[in-house]
Parts: C-alpha cells; sequence; structure tokens
C-alpha cells in the first residue's frame, strides 16, 4: 500500500465571479520513505499540492488517499491530529513565533499531542532535537538573536519533535546560503535514510538533486517525473521509531487532562508575555473597573452604615412600650394612665427576646433644676437604667453614668445634657456640682454628648437623667393611680399643692398617732413604693429586627399580664418604621448608584478587553496559522485565546482589588468619609472580572479558532 495516492486532484480558487483553476487533475502516487521533490516555476501549482498533501487545505474535486485513509472525509480535529503526529512542516519563511525562545518554539507541537508528555520529558525531548540540528548551545536564544540558517534548523526540529513518519519542506532553502543551504539538506538526507519520508517543494535545480525523485508540475498538472542524482544511494532502512514505542507508558485520562491544561495555560502566558506592555495596558481598564467597585461598594456601604448608626441614634430601632388608657365611670383618663408596666417587664423583655438588645424601664418627671442661683426646667426628666443610653447609642461626653448599683440604692447622682449643663453652669465646670431637683440634691456624675434636634425638631441636649428609683420615690413621690406621672409639676412655691400619704391609702380608722400637719406631711413623705413605671424602652438588634422584636414583646407582655386570648393588650408599642423605611431606602438608593457607576467603568474595561483580544487575532493570525499547521484543534486556540482574556480580567482583576482597597483607606483617611470593608463586594467584582474575560473574550477566541490554516499561514 502506497503511503499517498492522489487520483484526479483539482484545486480551484474563487476570486468573486472569477474561478481560477490551479492544480487541473494531479494523480501521484509516493511510497514509504521516499525523498520527492515537487519542482515547477512560480505559480506552477506545487505549494497548493503540498498543502493539500499536508492537509492545510482540501482539494476541490478527486480523491486524497493517506496511508489508506480517505483523508478528504476527514473532520478538521482529524486532520489536525495528522498534522500533528504524522507530518511535519518546514517553511520558507521560518514561521518562528517572534520573542520566543528557540526551546518553546521547538516544544509548542507538544502542547497539541493526544498523548502529551509531561514537562520535564517534553524539555528533554525539545533539547535533545536542537542537539541533533546543532544548536545545543542556543536554546534559550530568540529568534531575532539567531541567524537564517539557525532559524531553519530550529523550524526542523520543531517538525521532528513528534517524530513523524512525514516530512514537508516548502523552499526550505530559498531564504538561505549556499553553505546553510548544504547544511540543511544534509540533515534532510539523514533523515531520509533513517526512514523519514521527504516531500520538498523547490524550483532550485540544486537542491532538487538531493532527492531521489524529482516530479515537475507545469500549469496545474504534472509535467514529468524522473528519479534524482540521488537515487542510487542508501535506501531507507526504517529506522525511525514506531509512535507506539515512543509513545512510552499510557498515561491516565485524568493525567492527559492535567498535562494538556498546564500546556494550555503556559501557552496562554507565554502568549501573553511575548507583548507586556500591551498586556499591561488590556488589564488597566479591569483594574480601574474593579478598583472603582470595590471602592464605591466600600465608600457606600460605609455611607450606609453612617446612615444606619445616625437613624439608630435618632432612635429608628427603638420601640417604646405605654401603659394602656384608665378609665373610672366612663371617664378615659388618657393614655400612660394605667399602672400595667413594671421593671420586671423591662427585664423578660430583654431576657426573653431574642430580637431585642437591650431595654430600659422610665419614670418621666417635670419640674425646675436649680443650681445656685440658676433654674432651668427640661423638656425632659427621665429616670431609668444605665441600659438608656445603650438603647439610644447615647455616649458620655464628660464623666460617667450611673450604674445599676445606683438604681438599686436609689442613689442621688444624674447625667445632664448639653443644653441643661450650659443653662445652670454657663461654663463652669459642673463635674461633682450639686443641683436641686424638688428639692432633692442631686451629685452631677457625668455630661451628655450633644445629640441635637430630634425628627420633630425638639431637643434631646434639653434633658436629666437618673435612677428611675430616685426620680420615681424621691422627686415624683406619687403613683400614676392617681396622676398622670409624666405631667404631674411639683413646685416649691407657696402655691403648689402638697401631697400626703393620705392621697394613697384611705383611712382605715382611727389613727394612733397625732395626725400630721400638711406642712409636715409635705416635708416627711412615706416611701410608698408602687413599682409601676411610664415606659419602657427597647432597642431592636438591629432596624430589620423591628417587626420581629414587637412580636415577640407582645407575647411575652401578654403572657406576664395573664391576658386571654381575646382580650385587649393594656399596654401600647410604637416604632419608628415609616422613618426606617425612608431612611434606608435613601441609603439603598445611593449604594444602588454608586455601583452601577462602577459597574459602567468595568464594562468599558470589558470593551478594551474585546478590542485589544480582536487586535491581538489579528496580529497573531499567522501565528494561529502555524499552530495549526503544527497540530493545534479548534478547541486548543479557542481555549488558549479565551485563557488569556481571562487571565488578564483575572490579574487585573487581582490587582483593582489592591487598589480598591488603597483607595478607600486613603479616602477614609484624607476626606474622613465612612468606609466600611466588604467582602461581598470583593468576592462579586473578582467574580465579575473574570465573567467579563469570559464574556468579551470569547468572540475574538472562537473568532481565532474559525480560521482556516493554510488562509491564516497566507496572512500578511
Amino acid at each position: 500500500m502506497e503511503l499517498v495516492e492522489l487520483h484526479n486532484i483539482h484545486k480551484v480558487y474563487q476570486m468573486g465571479e472569477i474561478a481560477m483553476p490551479v492544480l487541473r487533475g494531479i494523480s501521484l502516487k509516493i511510497s514509504r520513505g521516499e525523498y520527492v521533490a515537487l519542482m515547477g516555476s512560480s505559480g506552477s501549482g506545487k505549494t497548493t499540492l503540498m498543502n493539500i498533501l499536508g492537509c492545510l487545505d482540501r482539494p476541490t474535486s478527486g480523491e486524497y488517499r493517506l496511508d489508506g485513509r480517505d483523508a478528504g472525509a476527514l473532520s478538521a480535529d482529524e486532520r489536525a491530529v495528522l498534522r500533528n503526529q504524522t507530518m511535519g512542516f518546514v517553511f520558507q519563511n521560518f514561521n518562528l513565533l517572534p520573542r520566543t525562545s528557540a526551546l518553546e518554539n521547538v516544544r509548542m507541537p507538544l502542547a497539541y499531542s493526544p498523548d502529551p508528555p509531561s514537562e520535564r520529558e517534553g524539555r528533554k525531548r525539545a533539547e535533545a532535537m536542537l542537539e541533533r540540528v546543532g544548536l545545543g548551545n542556543r536554546i534559550h536564544h530568540e529568534p531575532s538573536q539567531l541567524s537564517g540558517g539557525q532559524q531553519q534548523r530550529v523550524a526542523i526540529a520543531r517538525a521532528l519533535i513528534n517524530q513523524p513518519p512525514i516530512l514537508f519542506a516548502d523552499e526550505p532553502t530559498g531564504n538561505l546560503d549556499s553553505r546553510t543551504s548544504e547544511e540543511v539538506m544534509q540533515i534532510f538526507r539523514e533523515l531520509n535514510q533513517e526512514g523519514v519520508t521527504i516531500i520538498m517543494v523547490t524550483h532550485d535545480e540544486s537542491v532538487a538533486r538531493y532527492a531521489k525523485r524529482v516530479v515537475r508540475i507545469r500549469d496545474g498538472i504534472v509535467e514529468s517525473e524522473q528519479s534524482g542524482v540521488q537515487a542510487t544511494a542508501e535506501s531507507s532502512q526504517e529506522k525511525w521509531p514506531i509512535r507506539e514505542e515512543i509513545s512510552g507508558a499510557r498515561k491516565s485520562s485524568a493525567a492527559k487532562a492535567l498535562t494538556r491544561g498546564l500546556h494550555m495555560l503556559r501557552t496562554a502566558f507565554t502568549g501573553l508575555r511575548r507583548n507586556m506592555l500591551r498586556a499591561a495596558l488590556t488589564t488597566l481598564g479591569i483594574i480601574i473597573g474593579v478598583s472603582a467597585v470595590i471602592a464605591m461598594m466600600e465608600i457606600g456601604q460605609g455611607s450606609s452604615r453612617s446612615i444606619q448608626q445616625t437613624i439608630a441614634s435618632m432612635g429608628a430601632n427603638n420601640i417604646a412600650i405605654m401603659p394602656g388608657t384608665a378609665a373610672s365611670g366612663g371617664v378615659t383618663f388618657g393614655a400612660g394612665t394605667s399602672m400595667t408596666l413594671t421593671p420586671d417587664d423591662a427585664k423578660a423583655i430583654q431576657t426573653e427576646a431574642s430580637a431585642v438588645r437591650t431595654a430600659a424601664p422610665i419614670v418621666r418627671a417635670r419640674t425646675q433644676v436649680i443650681y445656685g442661683n440658676r433654674n432651668w426646667v427640661p423638656s425632659e426628666i427621665s429616670g431609668t437604667t444605665p441600659a438608656y443610653l445603650d438603647a439610644r447609642e447615647w455616649g458620655v461626653a464628660e464623666g460617667e453614668g450611673f450604674s445599676n448599683q445606683d438604681v438599686r440604692r436609689g442613689a442621688k447622682v444624674c447625667i445632664l445634657g448639653q443644653t441643661v449643663a450650659r443653662e445652670l453652669f454657663q461654663g463652669e465646670p459642673p463635674l461633682g456640682k450639686e443641683v436641686r431637683i424638688n428639692n432633692v440634691p442631686f451629685t452631677v456624675v457625668g455630661i451628655l454628648s450633644p445629640k441635637g434636634a430630634n425628627m420633630m425638631g425638639m431637643d434631646q441636649d434639653d434633658v436629666v437623667l437618673a435612677p428611675w428609683t430616685t426620680i420615681k420615690y424621691r422627686v415624683t413621690a406619687k403613683s400614676l393611680s392617681t396622676t398622670n406621672q409624666s405631667a404631674s409639676t411639683t413646685s416649691t412655691s407657696s402655691t403648689s399643692t402638697t401631697s400626703s400619704t393620705s392621697d394613697l391609702y384611705p383611712s382605715t380608722g382611727s389613727s394612733l398617732y397625732p395626725e400630721q400637719s400638711a406642712t409636715q406631711a409635705a416635708n416627711t413623705p412615706l416611701p410608698v413604693r408602687f413599682t409601676n413605671v411610664d415606659r419602657i424602652l427597647v432597642a431592636a438588634a438591629s432596624s430589620t429586627e423591628v417587626q420581629n422584636a414587637i412580636r415577640q414583646i407582645t407575647t411575652i407582655l401578654r403572657e406576664r399580664h395573664r391576658i386571654r386570648p381575646g382580650e385587649p393588650d393594656d399596654f401600647n408599642i410604637r416604632d419608628m418604621t415609616e422613618m426606617t423605611k425612608a431612611m434606608t431606602s435613601t441609603a439603598s438608593m445611593m449604594t444602588r448608584l454608586l455601583l452601577a457607576v462602577a459597574l459602567i467603568s468595568l464594562l468599558v474595561g470589558g470593551v478594551g478587553i474585546m478590542n485589544i483580544m480582536l487586535v491581538s487575532v489579528t496580529e497573531r493570525t499567522r501565528e494561529i496559522g502555524l499552530r495549526m499547521a503544527v497540530g493545534a484543534w479548534r478547541r486548543n486556540i479557542l481555549q488558549q485565546f479565551l485563557v488569556e482574556s481571562v487571565a488578564l480580567c483575572f490579574f487585573g482583576g487581582a490587582a483593582g482589588i489592591l487598589v480598591g482597597r488603597g483607595a478607600s483607606i486613603l479616602v477614609s483617611m484624607l476626606l474622613h468619609w465612612p468606609t466600611a470593608p466588604s467582602m461581598e463586594a470583593i468576592l462579586a467584582a473578582f467574580i465579575v472580572s473574570t465573567s467579563v474575560g469570559i464574556l468579551f473574550g470569547y468572540y475574538p477566541a472562537w473568532k481565532a479558532s474559525r480560521l482556516d490554516p493554510i488562509i491564516a499561514l497566507r496572512y500578511e
């Protein structure tokens, strides 16, 4: 069986509406081990014939059988395997990859082998092949550092790296001087003697004399055949190793896939490394886009968190629990007049409600605060616990707050708001001074941080805080059963109404002791300890947990107050849901706006990736054709360019994360804007940048993979 059989091969190129026949019915047979020279003038069709023989091109009509197989019926990938395993190509223009070492040029076909060798084995084979062609000391030199003859030797070594049984050479000495041409032809002679079938295209008679058979082509037909001068030379001895012998031990599928993946990554990074400046400028768009996403998201989250803290400080996540309404004889006394809430209710809510961060009971009073000859009536005097400051997220600017121990023993200490401190002390240091509230002396232990006006425009700094036990039992000394404690006013003037314990307890008979006068009763009130409070202030764990906290509080209080199903609550719960929704919506809208602006820059970076990859495909068209000529499948080309695109975005994304974090830190340090690290933003930006590489890199990669090998090789 002949190795090559051609039967009536025709090749016609279509130039618009004009048909240009190049081959006009060529029939030819080539046996194993032959050394054939195809000769003819320029335009005779000899190069087209060699391209058809090398499965780089297809005939318009006719039959081409290679080792008994119909080559015309093979798929593109099957033809690629033939070019990789069965054929080697030596081109007139060398077709070496620029800015790539001789070693890497020779190793290139190994990356597309069905059973690729390991990195170490491939390097060893490439070095051995370069040693054979006399370039053992030039393996790390790039083509620009090699002479024409040395470049051709590298091309020969590349063609032989997979030890193919057929070697195609297209004008292998066309760009060489006579001495170098003789050295190259000597290499071909030695290869033929080892059993390699050589098919060479030339128009040089001196070169054709090295062949054992000369086929002359003229105007697309075989004009004549004759034996070459070397026809009587030593016949081939089939010394070239058989494919099964050189493949060695078969690898597992997983090992093959891993080796191919490593080869593909090395090939892609080698391609990027050949033009580092362009690669760096390409990634710049992704770096800017990703860093913008990171910085904008962190600034947005910081601003959102700051807004949420502001909302929280204004009480957006606060819940006010009010007592129910008392009524008697058909007369309703108004909201908060029923004694239904106790300090124990606050403790139970804080302990049992998982959606609650803290809870504080409040007893309110309204009276003068006196210091020396100055007095002031604060808008609010609240008796509470230290949990109140936590619930309101209110810090102490000077001094310290009172403790739970102060609450338990009814200590006469207080904390003043900024407005009260300013009005009473007029710039004097207030800490340690005594103020009188309803003639009860209180020691000032702290000054609250300024808070400003609330949503209703009321001054939040016009406040006095003290232990609730002290306010209830020493300042107000009344129960809500007889008066609305929140609205009660106690005055030191002679016109004020005195309160006596007889208002709290009905007479049970004759007294054992002389009855006190009104003045005596006012000066020595009995500490009757009713444990109701005016309200309970609750802070939910977060603004999103407010509704959940309300449900838990309702359940706890109904159970504690023994309210049967169907009966109305004896308490009222108020929250600030609407304000929270409005402020949260504003913060979310701002964050989304910043993210949209940042994503636009990332999209621009993706368009830049596509643009550069399209330019890269155009610039590297001949490289693509060369890779296909040495056995690259279409999917190999697709994967290579896709990996290059993803790698650009991957490293651009990594650099963008660092730049974005740095920009966020600088903004926080220099402009004092609130920022917050966002792992979600970092992951999202990284995933998006890699996706951009796939999305915008796929089309250029697909376009590259669809190129026809012969057209790509001829591209100028």
